[in-house]
């Protein structure tokens, strides 16, 4: 075989390797009691609890930190983030954790926050001049 055949074919075999790693990471959201029947690591998209307690010590443990969040069924949970506390938190709109349940608790690896935008005012003030 030709140079050029062995190495079209090591790029298609890694092309394959890519995708299918790549596919792990587009889950669709779950919910709690999805996590718990599943017991393996899943996505939940919700809103934080702002009434709820929100613990962040870093002068005892800089990566726990934990809170309550609702997910789309409204079902409230503990959830215990391995990681620093993010900046503005409180501000979030939705949270999306990446994670699994330990015991009565979702445990967090991964959270991505969407924040209100800055820019909302002036777009509803864009929308009514027109």
């Amino acid at each position: 075989m030709k140079k050029i055949y062995i190495l079209a074919v090591l790029m298609i075999v890694a092309a394959i390797a890519i995708l299918t790693s790549a596919a792990d990471d587009m889950s669709t959201y779950s919910t709690f009691a999805d996590a718990d029947a599943s017991g393996q690591k899943v996505k939940i998209a919700g809103q934080l609890s702002k009434d709820k307690e929100m613990v962040y010590d870093p002068q005892i443990d800089p990566n726990y930190f934990s809170f309550y969040m609702k997910d789309a069924e409204g079902a409230e949970r503990k959830v215990v983030l391995l990681g620093t506390k993010p900046q503005d938190f409180e501000l979030s709109e939705q949270l999306v954790l990446t994670g699994k349940v330990s015991g009565d608790e979702f445990v967090a690896t991964e959270m991505l926050m969407k924040c209100p935008s800055k820019y909302k005012d002036e777009e509803v003030y864009i929308r009514e001049e027109i």
